[in-house]
């Protein structure tokens, strides 16, 4: 059974050794850029800076930042490693990158890609600092916990902008609430993305703890999440969380714990005369696209064919990082690009583009699917769980988000390449026992 286990562990493309798992981390340097991605979360999530002012001229978010970067540095300095360990993905993103910036003479608007490409190399650092420095299972846990408060605390925004009427108008009686100021989840749509990415993390963390306390505030806690999906009135994050419910029904189909899936769902079942007649008219609409009396469905539905035209006459270069907006206006007026990660890929960079962030997108797939199958370490199987449900939702949800270069998929992806590294260091440990 070892054998077999070492052959499947090993085989290519799957989980891959790594110098991280060589050297164990100095947990008193390497805490501070763990800390200081965790306080620029929080500052995208929460924008404190416009409830206190007078914290906006320090830039929160640039300088936590700065300070998990140097710190991060410094660290890697100190023990003589590589600044970054490459692998497959940081590769897959630098190709995306590379790509992005030969294409920026030939693009619509060059400026303009230029300052979107500097976005995406922000988003990119992202990734790597998480990737490189959530490589423990305590730092996997404390990260799963931290974000799973942050969603909780989403939720309690979002009921109280519901409950206080602090909505967004989209006409024909279709108000829909404000998220909070934060960068990522002011509008509803992005807050509904944002938490159904989180809530598979809590779901995760719930199915890896013990203590019956932590189950209880976790199970409160993943409902918190979904009703905040429900009050978001997104079609799209209803699509996505119905797809995070389907796949934790296939992978727990066999487990005990599918017991609490049948719970929460007859707990919605039970809540659902609670909602009001609006919720069920929108929702309606994913199917009957014509009912849409705002008219946003069935302009998503004209986007994506106009978008699929454009594609097929110029598949190879496409209009530069960022410009599918001024595609989209050239083909039908208005400035709003195309909700659809995919096909904001291909107008932007082509089918080039495109295959790179499947590729990537397949690879952050294939990665956790290998430590389910190989982690001796049941916790890390349910965190792998989580981050490839995490994935499955974000797949889901790119076709209804125009969120291709921003920090949703890519704070998930260095999640897993973190937990690439933990289950490395595991398995390299375990060989050396039986050695």
């Amino acid at each position: 059974m070892a054998q077999e286990l070492e052959l499947e562990w090993w085989r290519p493309q799957a989980v891959q050794a790594s110098p991280l798992s060589e050297t164990p981390p100095n947990t008193d340097q390497a805490a501070l850029p763990f800390w200081s991605v965790m306080a620029f979360t929080a500052v995208l999530l929460f924008s404190p800076q416009t409830y206190v002012p007078a914290l906006a001229p320090f830039r929160p978010a640039l300088l936590v930042i700065l300070i998990g970067v140097l710190a991060y540095v410094s660290d890697r300095w100190a023990r003589r490693l590589p600044i970054i360990e490459w692998n497959r993905e940081i590769g897959l993103i630098t190709g995306l990158g590379v790509l992005a910036a030969l294409t920026i003479p030939f693009s619509l608007w060059p400026g303009g890609s230029l300052a979107v490409l500097t976005d995406f190399g922000k988003t990119a650092a992202i990734f790597v600092l998480l990737s490189h420095v959530v490589t423990t299972m305590a730092r996997l846990r404390l990260a799963a916990w931290l974000l799973t408060w942050m969603a909780i605390g989403l939720g309690v925004f979002a009921l109280y902008n519901f409950m206080t009427g602090a909505m967004i108008d989209q006409g024909a009686n279709q108000d829909r609430l404000v998220g909070n100021e934060g960068a990522l989840t002011k509008n509803p749509n992005d807050l509904a993305l944002m938490v159904n990415l989180l809530l598979p993390l809590t779901v995760g963390l719930f199915l890896a703890s013990k203590e019956a306390w932590q189950r209880l505030v976790l199970f409160t806690a993943v409902g918190v999440e979904a009703a905040t999906v429900v009050l978001t009135y997104s079609r799209g994050g209803a699509v996505t969380l119905a797809v995070i419910v389907l796949a934790y029904l296939w992978k727990l189909r066999r487990q005990s714990e599918r017991s609490f899936i049948y719970v929460g769902l007859l707990a919605a079942v039970l809540t659902l005369p609670l909602l009001p007649s609006s919720y069920f008219d929108r929702m309606s609409t994913i199917t009957n696209v014509e009912a849409d009396r705002t008219g946003s469905a069935q302009e998503r539905i004209s986007d994506m064919i106009i978008a699929g035209k454009t594609i097929l006459a110029n598949p190879i270069i496409g209009a530069g990082m960022g410009m599918n907006m001024l595609v989209m206006r050239e083909a039908r007026g208005g400035w709003l690009g195309v909700h659809n990660v995919y096909l904001e890929h291909a107008l932007d960079l082509g089918l080039i583009g495109l295959g790179i962030f499947l590729v990537l997108l397949w690879s952050c797939l294939r990665v956790v699917a290998d430590i389910q199958r190989a982690a001796s370490s049941p916790d890390l199987v349910c965190f792998a769980q989580g981050l490839q449900v995490s994935l499955i939702a974000y797949a889901t949800a790119a076709m209804f988000h125009p969120v291709s270069y921003q920090y949703y998929f890519y704070y998930i992806a260095g999640l897993a390449i973190g937990a690439r590294t933990i289950a490395s260091a595991a398995h390299g440990h375990a060989s050396e026992v039986q050695a």
